[in-house]
């Protein structure tokens, strides 16, 4: 499964979810997915390095 994927499936669970605590679990989930999508684009991007810095 693709990060993407991985966003668009707690996309459809946050629209179905009635409990709170499950809605706000899968809220961070899905700020949790978004950022490590945002790392991956930043370093194909070459905006950020995926080398450790020295």
């Amino acid at each position: 499964m693709t990060i993407e994927q991985h966003i668009e499936e707690l996309r459809a669970e946050l629209r179905n979810s009635v409990d709170m605590d499950e809605r706000r679990q899968i809220e961070g989930e899905l700020v949790l997915a978004q950022a490590e999508c945002d790392v991956i684009w930043a370093e194909q991007d070459g905006r950020v390095s995926a080398e450790p810095p020295f």
